[in-house]
């Protein structure tokens, strides 16, 4: 097989489980480190010429990370396109399942199955928390409805306040936000980078949990490893 992934959570899944298929990735494919494939530009404006000229028997993408005219670009040209839906951690491990089974792993990776063996021995928290989830800043973004991040924070005990909202990804002015004021406010490093120094000084006086994006809302072998690092993260802030 030769694979091209347009999405960095599922690169690192098929680069780990599957050596050497993969022929291309995008820009933002950072892990695993050291990944020496051909670079085709980023996830919402891949150089579609590009991924067609290293002849790549299957394109792994997502509805959420990839543009539809793209992927419909890749169709039209003939290379078959399996394209992910991945909004709660079931999903997560399913579609992981089926692109891997594509991808031409012989057998489920342990790193799969100790994935979802994590997140079903995950306890029922015992009490829950409010949060906002800003993703990104100038404007400031966070997440709404029908998110895998949302998914994960509330398996967690954390329930963002705007799961309900109309859009998956609302803008809201901060001064609605601090006026909300959640138990927490959770400040991932991406896809915005959020650090000590700039994201917290916009929530004075509200707890600021800050986490590995990786772990909030990449679907991959970080999955093993997130409920327990989000949750310490989480636990750091709310005593």
């Amino acid at each position: 097989m030769r694979v091209v992934s347009l999405v960095p959570s599922l690169t690192e899944a098929v680069a780990r489980t599957v050596p050497g298929a993969l022929v291309g990735a995008t820009d933002w494919c950072t892990h695993p480190a050291g990944l020496d494939v051909v670079r085709v530009g980023g996830t919402k404006n891949p150089e579609t010429g590009r991924v067609l000229s290293l002849a790549p028997d299957l394109v792994v993408a997502n509805e959420e990370e990839n543009r539809a005219p793209d992927l419909d670009a890749l169709r039209a040209a003939g290379v078959e396109v399996l394209v992910t839906e991945v909004r709660t951690v079931p999903q997560a491990i399913s579609e992981l399942d089926r692109v891997l089974t594509a991808c031409g792993a012989p057998s489920r990776p342990r790193w799969l199955d100790e994935a979802q063996a994590a997140w079903t021995a995950q306890p029922v928290p015992e009490r829950r928390a409010t949060a906002v989830v800003p993703v990104w800043r100038r404007p400031w973004m966070v997440l709404g409805r029908d998110t895998f991040a949302g998914d994960v924070l509330a398996r967690l005990g954390v329930d963002h306040l705007y799961a309900a909202h109309a859009e998956r990804y609302p803008k809201i002015p901060v001064d609605e936000l601090r006026a909300a004021r959640p138990d927490v406010v959770v400040l991932p490093d991406e896809p915005y980078r959020f650090t000590a120094d700039d994201g917290p000084e916009a929530f004075p006086g509200l707890p600021c949990a800050l986490v590995d994006g990786r772990h909030l809302t990449w679907y991959g072998p970080s999955l093993a490893e997130a409920p327990r690092t989000l949750a310490a993260a989480l636990r750091a802030v709310r005593r």
